[in-house]
């Protein structure tokens, strides 16, 4: 049995991180896999020694393999997963997958627990902190005490405010003019891909300020997509101190992306100039015992800033895009309000006509609800905790999945149908406070959701002036699952210029 499962870890570990030749990488997988099938064998002895024999435990859904558990399944088709086992077991269950226990608390009851909790109780640095320290650097999110890390979101949110959203406005349209001047007039070009270039340009050009964003070349874009490639399955599953080629780029990228921002601060120091920037912002910065942040400190949240909400929000925009194209009436609505909120003319935007495009942001607000990019939000569970009458174990990965939350069919009615106007009338989810949370909530929800929506708007209120759009031979794209942002596949769209 212990050769069988030791196989299986190969084999699963493999997969994931594709074919190598390298013995001495080939050497190491192995040695993770057996600690691993280690890892498993005792924390199910230790959950035998300290189960609570009175405790009423969440249903737990039966694997006949052991170790990988439902692995295979869940990474198929999670949706499917989550929602049959919601239909079969209730909103609290639980399984295995390599090694771990999940508990899943679906429905806005349920899911109280998690976005209600302490961080002591459900930790999040145990989950996020591997994923997020290679990345964005030691010393600051989750590599550093939850209070520290607050006092540093309070920071960035310091800089998230209204009267810089007026300026960002007229940047991100700058910055979507000039990039889709290379679309041409017609034609069929990758979304994703597109936007996903454009979020980082726009995002470097309003959080970081002009320093860095001219900076920022074929090859600082090259890092920065090295850097991105840190947020994996390969990432969250293996030790960071694998030789993988994924992983190799990560840390050299960030290396380099380091260096850039340090000399941008002493430049900025050495000059004495005072710009009105985040980066400014958290030079100023200090924490609560009156300590400024470090070089190091300021060049991670930087990073943090950027490709945290670089994934939500290009994969946001372009699921919106796909909407759009498919529902041609409502595509032709969102133009006509540009013009009724704007004028025939079209001149350029400002913050208090963003606010006004209603169709617009509910269009926002339905993608949201239909592909939020988080599909699983997870804590660790510290100490034993209850859900709905059930208990939770330490040791537990407690999840909510805001996915399945936003189409349960006993909260939203035609759950699957796009239907932005649904949010013109009284919806059941309303009086329901965790029915829709593609931002988290309490204290765990996102600071960028205001920023998010101020550049999705802009984006797309250009792009409807610049085109109209249809899908190829009528494809909507299938969801990617591969990845851990559930982005589009084969993001193809179709184009023509407007003639206004």
């Amino acid at each position: 049995m212990s050769m069988h499962l030791y196989q299986m870890s190969t084999k699963l570990l493999g997969d994931t991180v594709g074919k190598m030749n390298d013995n001495l990488t080939s050497l190491v997988l192995a040695a993770s896999a057996v600690m691993l099938t280690f890892g498993y064998f005792y924390s199910k002895i230790l959950l035998r020694q300290t189960s609570d024999k009175n405790a009423t435990y969440p249903p737990y859904i039966p694997s006949s393999v052991p170790f990988l558990g439902h692995a295979v399944a869940f990474g198929k088709s999670p949706i499917d997963f989550l929602e049959n086992a919601y239909e079969k077991y209730g909103p609290v269950f639980s399984f295995t997958m390599v090694g771990k226990t999940f508990t899943y608390l679906l429905g806005s009851d349920a899911a109280s627990l998690l976005f209600n909790s302490k961080n002591e109780d459900l930790n999040a640095e145990d989950v996020y902190s591997r994923l997020t320290t290679p990345v964005f650097g030691k010393g600051v999110a989750y590599d550093v005490p939850n209070p520290i890390f607050l006092e540093q979101k309070k920071m960035l949110k310091t800089g998230l405010n209204v009267a810089r959203f007026r300026e960002h406005v007229k940047i991100i349209e700058a910055e979507t003019v000039e990039y889709f001047q290379r679309w041409g007039d017609s034609g069929q070009k990758n979304l994703f891909e597109a936007l996903s270039e454009l979020i980082i340009l726009t995002a470097s050009s309003c959080l970081h300020g002009k320093d860095i964003r001219g900076l920022l070349d074929e090859h600082v874009a090259q890092l920065y997509a090295d850097l991105d490639g840190g947020f994996s399955h390969a990432a969250w599953l293996l030790p960071g101190w694998l030789p993988l080629p994924s992983f190799r780029k990560r840390d050299k990228a960030h290396r380099e992306i380091k260096n850039i921002f340090y000399n941008v601060i002493r430049k900025r120091r050495s000059s004495e100039e005072k710009l009105d920037d985040i980066l400014q912002t958290l030079m100023d910065a200090t924490y609560k015992d009156g300590r400024p942040l470090s070089d190091d400190e300021i060049a991670g949240m930087l990073i943090g800033l950027l490709l945290a909400g670089q994934h939500t929000s290009s994969t946001t925009s372009a699921w919106l895009g796909f909407f759009l194209a498919r529902d041609k009436a409502t595509q032709e609505r969102c133009y006509a309000e540009q013009r009724a909120v704007c004028g025939d003319h079209l001149p350029p935007l400002h913050l208090d006509q963003l606010k006004d495009l209603s169709l617009l942001e509910r269009c926002l607000k339905e993608t949201l609800r239909l592909r939020p990019p988080i599909m699983t939000m997870m804590r660790m569970a510290r100490s034993t905790q209850t859900a709905s009458g059930f208990t939770i174990p330490a040791g537990h990965q407690v999840c909510v999945s805001p996915t399945v939350n936003h189409r349960l069919q006993d909260t939203w009615c035609e759950r699957t149908r796009f239907d932005p106007d649904r949010y013109l009338h009284d919806n059941p989810a309303a009086g329901e406070k965790f029915a829709y949370v593609p931002f988290g909530a309490g204290r765990h929800r996102c600071i960028g959701e205001n920023f998010a929506y101020v550049q999705i708007k802009t984006i797309w209120s250009t792009l409807l002036r610049l085109y109209d759009f249809d899908l190829v031979d009528g494809y909507f794209p299938t969801i990617n699952y591969t990845t851990m942002i559930h982005t589009p596949h084969n993001p193809i769209i179709a184009y023509k210029r407007r003639k206004h």
